[in-house]
């Protein structure tokens, strides 16, 4: 009795989740993706910016740090 009532709220609980999480799913209109395509909408809007902090991070951590980067903190690999 206690798994049947156990299984049911599951299952109920998993059919909302599914509903709410398709009624997050839209078509994009091709002119809101202009809006969607701009530089503030990406994740990472300043990706220069970010490599070179990550090789400049990487270069003085490489003792110290699991980053791919190797060197002996100078800064010159």
């Amino acid at each position: 009795m206690q798994a049947q009532l156990l299984f049911s709220r599951f299952i109920k609980c998993f059919c909302i989740g599914l509903i709410l999480s398709l009624l997050g799913c839209s078509s994009v209109q091709p002119w809101e993706r202009g809006t969607l395509a701009k530089p503030q909408m990406a994740l990472d809007p300043y990706p220069l910016q970010s490599a070179i902090r990550a090789h400049n991070y990487s270069s003085r951590e490489a003792g110290a740090s699991s980053a791919a980067g190797q060197g002996g903190g100078c800064g010159c690999n």
